[in-house]
């Protein structure tokens, strides 16, 4: 169980670009993925916009030919795993498959086939509905579609514990490697844009009508994303021994579940605090050991202000030399993908020394009053950096990441 965890390689797919260069320089550009939706309809709803994956092409990231029917949260998190192998420069042939093993963390799985199914079903009636496209739809089929195309043959499994989903996939994975049951894991977190999400955030009017502002007094709520973030978990001894760029080190993590209410966050943030209290003691670290938090932030009323004041509750004194931010304020709420992909950031924004700024951040408001990075990057020294996710029904969890150092 001594083990050490660290990061070899990161794959992305996200609405402001895939791969890690283009991902990482839109970010700490303060680029915004947000656009007019196109993958359905909205003209029945208040609001119409999304950030959605732009240009994305299946084919352009599998070699094999294949041509299984599979659906798009498999696509994307393929596509996320093969940018990251090839980030790491792990190669198949060269690996024993019995010793690679995928984690995968999603909100709604392939609920796209779902909606596909219920759209024929309305259209054309329930004869006509293909029965296999209801194989495509467990979320299980994701890690799954993983090893297959890949051709892992070691633990494959999905946690769906919703918008906290990537960061439990990959302290799900890390305990794997520390148990000896996989020397490799791919984790992560996939979720394609989803008109069920759509529909639900809407009518609880928690979509912003333009833009997301984490943190800002007069923010409006979220904006639905979609993505896939993967990324490569190995022993630091592995590492090593095969020269492998290291990004960051994963110490620990914590998981709570509060259950306070299916869609708010307990206004004084007890499942956060815990979630984020266990983290450390998991990690062996003390609260002003931190320099950087990639924050769940929202942009909804509720959630920004409880996360604020449980990071006060958390650091004290020490919240207040924290540099905080938000990429969903450019990204949107890619769902269980979200904080795959905020871990990948963490990991970037340790090993580049920059923190991503919180864009469109324009009014403080009173009741969150800590350093958000407002609307531009910032360069500084990150030993240690806290990824927070937190998710309906009270799921919470907490990923601690550390430079590297030897």
């Amino acid at each position: 169980m001594d083990k050490r965890i660290v990061i070899t390689g990161v794959g992305v797919i996200s609405p402001i670009g895939c791969g890690k260069e283009i991902f990482w320089d839109a970010l700490i550009s303060g680029k915004s993925g947000v656009s007019e939706v196109k993958s359905f309809d909205t003209s029945i709803f208040k609001v119409h916009r999304g950030c959605e994956v732009k240009g994305f092409k299946y084919e352009d990231y599998v070699s094999n030919g294949s041509n299984r029917k599979i659906g798009k949260g498999s696509q994307f998190a393929i596509a996320a795993t093969k940018l990251a192998l090839d980030d790491s420069q792990i190669y198949t042939k060269d690996i024993d498959p019995e010793s690679v093993g995928v984690s995968i963390g999603t909100t709604a799985g392939e609920i796209q086939i779902l909606e596909k199914v219920n759209l024929l079903r309305f259209e054309n009636g329930e004869d006509k509905i293909d029965p296999h496209l209801f194989l495509s739809h467990p979320c299980i089929n994701i890690p799954s579609n993983i090893s297959i195309e890949f051709g892992f043959k070691g633990p494959t499994t999905i946690i769906p514990t919703a918008c906290a989903a990537g960061n439990y996939a990959i302290g799900y994975a890390c305990d794997l490697i520390r148990l000896g049951r996989a020397n490799i894991m791919l984790a992560g977190g996939s979720d394609p844009f989803s008109k069920v999400a759509y529909v639900g955030f809407g009518r609880l009017n928690a979509i912003a009508p333009e833009i997301c502002q984490p943190f800002d007094k007069n923010r409006k709520g979220m904006l639905i994303g979609e993505g896939a973030g993967m990324l490569v978990l190995e022993s630091l001894e592995d590492a090593l021994a095969r020269n492998a760029n290291i990004y960051a080190e994963i110490l620990g993590y914590g998981l709570s579940c509060d259950g306070y209410h299916i869609t708010i966050p307990h206004p004084d943030g007890n499942g956060v605090v815990s979630a984020m209290e266990k983290a450390l003691r998991d990690a062996n670290i003390k609260p002003g050991d931190v320099q950087h938090i990639s924050a769940h932030g929202t942009g909804t009323v509720a959630n920004d202000k409880a996360e604020t004041i449980s990071i006060k509750k958390v650091f004290g004194e020490h919240a207040k030399r924290l540099a905080i931010s938000s990429i969903k304020s450019m990204i949107g709420h890619t769902m269980g993908a979200a904080s795959a992909i905020e871990a990948i950031a963490c990991a970037l924004a340790i090993k580049e020394g920059i923190v991503p700024p919180t864009i469109n951040f324009e009014t403080q408001d009173p009741e969150c009053d800590l350093d958000f990075v407002p609307n531009v990057k910032r360069e500084m020294e990150i030993n240690i950096a806290l990824n927070n996710a937190y998710a309906f029904g009270g799921n919470n969890s907490c990923l601690v990441l550390k430079k590297f150092s030897g």
